[in-house]
C-alpha cells in the first residue's frame, strides 16, 4: 500500500460528514467508532461503516475503520460485525492502544476465523495500530513484528501524554514544544515509533492536531513529523488536508536534486564508473536510497 500522506479521521456516525472527507483532497480516510462516537451510538454506528464501505466511492483510497479498544465491551463486536458483513470491502482496522504484542496476535486470530466463515482470502483483512501509552511504546519493536497483517504504526499523542502524566492542555504533536523543556517532548516516542516500523517494514504515521484553525501549528508538527521520519500526519478536518500534502511533498528542489543523484548514478553505471558527483558532492550508496525515496513520494514521480 502507498503511504499516505494524509489520514482524515471521521466519525462513522456521521454520513454527510464521511461523504465530505472521500470528497476531499486526503490520500486516506478513516472511519471512527472510537472516540469520535457516543457510548450511546457505538452499537449503531458499526452499521455506518458497513454501509459507507459498500455503497460510498472511496476511489482509489483503502478502506479502514478505527475499532473500539481491545479492552472494551464493543471491541470484539465492532471487528465481527463489520468484517463478516463488508470485508469483501475492508482493506483494513485500526487498532487503538495497542499495548502488548499479544494484543494484535487475538486480532489476528478473530480475523483468521471470519475470513474463513466468509469465504475471504486468507490475510486480506490488513491491520494498522496505534501506539498511545507507556506500554506500548516499551513494547513497540515487538508489536511491529506481532503479525504480518500489520500494515503500520500510529502515534498517538493525547492518550500518550495522558499515559506518562504529561501537562497537556491540547491534542497534537503541535503541543510538544513547552518553555519548562529544552526540546520536543514527543520527539524521542515520535523516533522509537518510526524506527521500529521501519525495522519491521511498516509505515509510519503522525497523530493530529486538534485546532483546525492553527495552519501554522500544523504545519510545524507536520515538518517535525517529516523530520523524524513518518510518512504523513492524521487530520481531523477538511482544511487541515492541502498542509499536509504540501508538507509531506518532497520541494522543487528536493526533486531536483533527487533526479541529479539518480541521473548521475545511472550514467556512472553504463560507463562503468564507481564514482558519483553531483554539483561538486561525492555520492554513495546512501544518496541514491535517499534519492529514490524522494522521487518515489513525489508527485508524479512514483
Amino acid at each position: 500500500m502507498v503511504a499516505a500522506r494524509s489520514l482524515l479521521a471521521v466519525p462513522a456516525s456521521n454520513r454527510k460528514m464521511v461523504e465530505k472527507a472521500l470528497a476531499s483532497g486526503a490520500d486516506a480516510v478513516f472511519l471512527d467508532l472510537e472516540d469520535a462516537v457516543a457510548p450511546e451510538r457505538k452499537a449503531s454506528a458499526r452499521e455506518d461503516v458497513v454501509r459507507a464501505l459498500k455503497e460510498l466511492d472511496w476511489s482509489s483510497r483503502p478502506t479502514l475503520f478505527r475499532a473500539n479498544a481491545l479492552d472494551t465491551r464493543w471491541f470484539y463486536r465492532d471487528v465481527i460485525e463489520v468484517s463478516e458483513v463488508a470485508g469483501d470491502a475492508l482493506d483494513a482496522v485500526l487498532v487503538p492502544k495497542v499495548n502488548r504484542p499479544e494484543d494484535l496476535r487475538a486480532v489476528a486470530v478473530l480475523l483468521d476465523g471470519i475470513e474463513l466463515a466468509t469465504g475471504l482470502d486468507p490475510g486480506k483483512i490488513k491491520l494498522e495500530a496505534q501506539i498511545e501509552t507507556a506500554e506500548g511504546l516499551t513494547n513497540v519493536d515487538a508489536i511491529a513484528r506481532s503479525t504480518e497483517r500489520l500494515e503500520a504504526l500510529h502515534f498517538g499523542p493525547g492518550d500518550f501524554a495522558a499515559s506518562l502524566g504529561m501537562p497537556q492542555t491540547s491534542l497534537g504533536t503541535r503541543d510538544g514544544w513547552d518553555e519548562a523543556y529544552p526540546g520536543h517532548r514527543f520527539g524521542y516516542v515520535m523516533q522509537r515509533i518510526v524506527v521500529a516500523a521501519r525495522a519491521a517494514g511498516l509505515r509510519a504515521l503522525d497523530g493530529p492536531v486538534a485546532d483546525h484553525r492553527d495552519e501554522e501549528g500544523l504545519r510545524e508538527a507536520s515538518r517535525v513529523a517529516r523530520a523524524l521520519g513518518f510518512d504523513g500526519k492524521w487530520c481531523i478536518h477538511p482544511a487541515q488536508v492541502s498542509v499536509v500534502n504540501e508538507v509531506f511533498s518532497p520541494t522543487e528542489d528536493e526533486v531536483s536534486w533527487a533526479e541529479k543523484v539518480v541521473g548521475a548514478y545511472e550514467e556512472a553505471n553504463a560507463a562503468g564508473s564507481g564514482a558519483v558527483s553531483v554539483d561538486g558532492q561525492m555520492v554513495d550508496a546512501a544518496s541514491i536510497r535517499m534519492a529514490r525515496r524522494t522521487l518515489d513520494t513525489a508527485p508524479g514521480h512514483g
